[in-house]
């Protein structure tokens, strides 16, 4: 027997029951066949719109969600290339900064080189050539002999140089004073003997302060008891004396009473 779906509950019943078994519901049997069975797919289609609907708005969903990543990954990128972009225009501007300082010291430097070449070259040209040939010529005495400041000047004035281009050769020839007092102290004790206190009078007397001739005396290095033996043997040579007197003419000599007592002594006599 063939069976129907009743049109309530959609259960299966047969094509010639007035009533559903299952919910009571009244079938009407003058229904024409065709037009049950349309009753009965109506809720069939009603629930296949249903579920193509769900489906066409999870497909919406997805492609949402897509879009949605999609423009997530095309903002990263762009925030990417600025930050790259960025970095790079750094860079470029502290190289820039690097270099225009650079070019900046090397000018500095390059002008306070020519300043100084300048400076030189106008300082030059301003002293006269007098000037520069006292100069010349006072090194070229300090190369073969020490001098005091006012020795130094005497001797460029006796070459004939103004008094005013001797003192700038003195002054401008870089000579340490102390240091030529103690050359020219010593350069007298290669040939001859002295006392402290002769040596002191010497070295005055070719002009150096006293301060100037105490310090080549002092930093000479003499042996004065030595120097005392040197010198009584070199009176001895050209004369005869007696303890005593020589004992006496040392003392002259600026030499103390226990240093000639040595040379005396030290002498044979």
């Amino acid at each position: 027997m063939a069976t129907i779906k009743c049109p309530n509950c959609e259960k299966e019943i047969n094509e010639n029951d007035k009533f559903c078994a299952n919910c009571g519901y009244q079938i009407k049997n003058d229904t024409p066949k065709e037009e049950r069975n349309n009753a009965v797919n109506v809720p069939q289609n009603k629930k296949n719109d249903k579920t193509v609907l769900k489906i066409i708005l999870v497909i919406i969903l997805v492609l949402g969600i897509l879009n949605i990543i999609r423009e997530f990954n095309n903002d990263s990128t762009s925030t990417n290339t600025l930050y790259d972009n960025s970095e790079i225009t750094t860079n470029r501007t502290t190289t820039t900064t690097t270099e225009t300082s650079s070019n900046d010291t090397t000018s500095d430097s390059t002008d306070s080189t020519t300043e100084q070449t300048t400076e030189a070259t106008t300082t030059q040209e301003s002293v006269s050539l007098s000037k520069q040939n006292a100069l010349k010529r006072a090194n070229s005495y300090l190369r073969a002999s020490a001098f005091s400041y006012d020795g130094l000047v005497s001797q460029l004035e006796y070459e004939g140089f103004s008094t005013e281009d001797a003192k700038y050769g003195a002054d401008n020839c870089g000579a340490d004073w102390n240091e030529q007092a103690l050359k020219k102290a010593k350069s007298y004790l290669n040939t001859m003997a002295f006392s402290y206190s002769g040596l002191v009078k010497q070295l005055e007397f070719e002009k150096f302060t006293s301060s100037q001739a105490k310090y080549g005396a002092d930093n000479c290095g003499a042996d004065w008891n030595e120097q005392a033996v040197k010198k009584a043997k070199s009176y001895l040579e050209i004369m005869a004396f007696s303890h005593s007197g020589l004992v006496e003419q040392l003392e002259y000599e600026g030499f103390t009473h226990d240093q000639a007592e040595y040379g005396v002594s030290q002498n044979g006599l």
